[in-house]
């Protein structure tokens, strides 16, 4: 096979996050994008050594695992969910597989094996989210157009694509009230013939549409991202988003400039075109105030599962100083806080530090202290030390240096909590080479639908 060949194929399995693998004479091709089973049709478009990948060009079979009809119309063009077809339950089965393969390699290669030389730690599964589809209580939707010089369009990224957009009309992993407000924006802008951002020309006016919408209390924000290289009075939109027949309530609209050259949700300058730039999320009893920009579990439900799974993971911490870094608005501190002496929390955002600092007097608390800052600078500064720490980095896992100062506090016990399974198995095989040993292992789906899911594992300091 030679670069640009076309072949097809049936993917025999798929590795996480979505790493098809088509076996072809002896050779496997690794093909993203789609569902262990498919008979496909791909292009080699890459070819290195003894590796090769190639780009899925049509399903041509479906896979004995989608039993289900889509449900949304622009499933499967769209790259906002994959698994669809499938039921929940074989999901949450080939997710099991993908995570534990993942640890499993990386358990062997730091020696942590039994005596027949297999992974020595116990692995616990994935457990399902409650809420299979409308569980997102955060979206960011994409302003565009579906093709080359074709009519606006707002909504998902085409799967695979970075430019084209397909709007998302009918899309099932958010709440109803999201179409609602997406639809009345994109009609608005559509009769005004305002444009969008083109990234490689650096010129436009419309980027994003960022909505965030609390499971329990039905608050929402709509946040209305745009460049500062056109002017518009958006009163009249903001009337008619505030007179859509929604289940939840509006409590913020804001305009967000954004000129970065990069494509990223990001603030230049703020506006407050109408209510609060934040709305209240409730989780396990406790009420957290969030801001646009505020990391925050985008499944609300699915949190409470990952959270009470860490709280039995962690286990007793009476009388214990707590390390929850990473900490986002600060809800991992505040569900510990209660069983702990104290809990200090790191987070370089320094909006979600203040937020978590409200949501502390906001539910009570008195013994959570947060530090605004990067958690490589931060550990040099805390005079504390701790005796238990929890981790739930961003998707690309800790930063080398800042993982070497944990590993040097040396605690008994720690938690580590992640997104992206792939960067967790690399952390581990540090821990693993430095004393620690996993000792239990599981995952939350917070993603149906899509290739994601969270992982989370107990790490024990070994006894020499």
């Amino acid at each position: 096979m030679r670069k640009g060949d076309i072949c097809e194929g049936i993917i025999e399995k798929v590795e996480f996050p979505n790493k098809g693998k088509v076996v072809i004479d002896g050779q496997t091709i690794t093909v993203k994008n789609g569902i262990p089973g498919q008979r496909i049709r791909f292009a080699i478009n890459k070819k290195r050594k003894n590796k090769m990948e190639g780009r899925l060009l049509e399903v041509l079979e479906k896979s004995p695992l989608e039993t289900r009809e889509p449900v949304c119309s622009i499933f499967p063009a769209c790259g906002g969910c994959m698994y669809q077809t499938m039921s929940y339950e074989k999901q949450l089965e080939m997710k099991e597989r993908q995570v534990k393969d993942l640890l499993d390699e990386a358990i062997q290669k730091g020696g942590q094996t039994d005596e027949n030389g297999c992974p020595d730690y116990v692995f616990e599964g994935v457990k399902g989210s409650p809420q299979e589809f409308g569980y997102r209580n955060k979206m960011e939707f994409s302003f565009g157009d579906e093709y080359k010089d074709g009519p606006l369009s707002l909504g998902l990224h085409k799967k695979g694509s970075t430019y084209d957009v397909l709007t998302a009309s009918d899309c099932k992993l958010v709440h109803e009230d999201y179409t609602r407000i997406l639809m009345c924006i994109l009609a608005y802008f559509q009769e005004r013939t305002v444009g969008y951002y083109k990234k490689m020309q650096h010129v436009g006016y419309l980027r994003h549409l960022l909505l965030r919408r609390a499971q329990t209390t039905g608050e929402i924000l709509v946040n209305l991202v745009t460049t500062s290289q056109e002017e518009h009075d958006l009163t009249e939109l903001v009337e008619q988003v505030l007179g859509l027949p929604l289940e939840g309530r509006i409590v913020g609209f804001l305009h967000i400039i954004n000129d970065s050259l990069s494509d990223v949700v990001q603030s230049d300058e703020t506006r407050i075109l109408y209510g609060k730039d934040y709305f209240y999320e409730e989780i396990m009893g406790l009420k957290f105030k969030v801001t646009p920009f505020s990391f925050f579990q985008p499944n609300s439900f699915g949190a409470e599962v990952l959270y009470r799974t860490a709280r039995e993971f962690i286990g007793d911490t009476k009388d214990m100083t707590v390390f929850d870094l990473y900490s986002g608005t600060g809800t991992i501190s505040q569900i510990l806080s209660p069983v702990a002496k104290e809990v200090i929390g790191v987070e370089i955002v320094e909006e979600a530090v203040e937020a978590a600092k409200e949501n502390a007097a906001l539910n009570g608390i008195a013994n959570c202290r947060f530090i605004a800052g990067d958690v490589l600078e931060v550990l040099d500064e805390i005079e504390e030390k701790p005796d238990i720490i929890v981790l739930d980095p961003p998707r690309d896992g800790v930063h080398p240096k800042a993982l070497k100062k944990i590993i040097e506090y040396g605690v008994d016990r720690l938690v580590y909590i992640s997104c992206k399974p792939s960067s967790l198995a690399r952390d581990l095989e540090v821990f693993l080479e430095n004393g620690y040993r996993v000792e239990r292992c599981g995952g939350v789906d917070q993603f149906c639908q899509t290739v994601h899911t969270e992982s989370i594992v107990l790490l024990q300091k070994s006894v020499k």
